[in-house]
């Protein structure tokens, strides 16, 4: 299978920061591709790079099998991109808003009215008359969403589409991704996991820079799957949670109200060797231990951080 995107050593730099750090990336043709990373993480800085908006400090990046350095208007023809605040002009219907872009595209007549009146059905936007200024947030993002897809591209780039979006608007925005999944690479930028685990077939985790880890989400929870222990003991579960939240190789810690304690490790044998151990020391009983399944969420934990410790 092709790449719609092929990334090898990029580092982007700024001053003395690094925002982008030696990353490597490739992104399959007609693939919906979640790029997961907290904020800070470098995920907008690459997004940047890719749409020409920001030049890399050194090493090759390609889309569409042309290196981003060198592209010309015929390339980023075939790319659409939504940014992570779309600009819109108030005044204009959605309608008025998608034929301006089409338009900007050259695109002729008899096409833009085919690809207007679809993209306004694929938006749920077909009966809206008013103008764009009195857009729910919700509304604006499948309408960005839309004016990204006016040129039919081959690989749709997006920024943390949903992230300032009500549950409704999130599901509305993840329902136009998933129709286009076989049609065009979808590309986007996101810190909700559960996002991601609804409409991707594969993602990659950045973190400070790097990429940490990517592959199919199947293949990646399979991969760390080593990674979670379950613990069930008779009392002072708080308190030996605690205790296990102190070790270095403890990334999270989750206490349940029924004793039961879910960990995320970095070491698995450490863990195997310290708990015993620290149950022990609590005089406390030993009902269950055993490794769990981790799901996208606990991958990410594991490999970033941000659990309770």
């Amino acid at each position: 299978m092709s790449a719609a995107i092929r990334i090898t050593g990029l580092t982007k730099t700024y001053a003395q920061h690094h925002a982008l750090d030696n990353v490597d990336l490739v992104v399959d043709e007609g693939s919906i591709f979640g790029f997961l990373g907290p904020n800070g993480a470098g995920k907008t800085t690459l997004l940047r790079v890719l749409t020409g908006l920001a030049r890399p400090t050194s090493g090759v990046v390609q889309i569409l099998g042309h290196n981003v350095t060198a592209v010309d208007d015929s390339i980023r023809a075939r790319i659409g991109f939504l940014p992570d605040v779309p600009g819109f002009y108030d005044w204009m219907t959605a309608e008025e808003f998608l034929r301006f872009v089409g338009r900007l595209f050259a695109i002729d007549r008899r096409t833009l009215d085919e690809r207007v009146h679809m993209l306004l059905d694929l938006a749920g936007l077909t009966d809206v008359k008013t103008t764009i200024g009195g857009f729910s947030r919700g509304m604006k993002q499948r309408l960005g969403v839309a004016q990204a897809l006016i040129n039919a591209p081959q690989l749709l780039l997006l920024d943390e589409p949903t992230s300032a979006l009500d549950p409704m608007g999130r599901r509305d925005v993840l329902d136009m991704l998933t129709s286009l999944r076989g049609r065009t690479t979808v590309f986007f930028s996101t810190h909700i996991l559960a996002d991601v685990e609804r409409v991707c077939d594969t993602v990659a985790i950045l973190d400070h820079g790097r990429v940490v880890a990517q592959g199919p989400i199947d293949e990646l929870t399979s991969r760390y799957a080593e990674r979670k222990v379950i613990l069930e003991v008779t009392d002072a579960a708080g308190q030996l949670g605690q205790d296990i939240a102190r070790e270095p190789w403890a990334a999270s810690v989750a206490v349940g109200p029924t004793g039961v304690i879910e960990i995320t490790v970095s070491d698995m044998d450490a863990a195997r060797r310290t708990i015993p151990v620290l149950v022990a020391d609590r005089h406390t009983g030993l009902c269950r231990m055993e490794a769990g399944e981790m799901g996208l969420e606990d991958v990410f934990v594991s490999l970033v951080g941000g659990g309770t410790k």
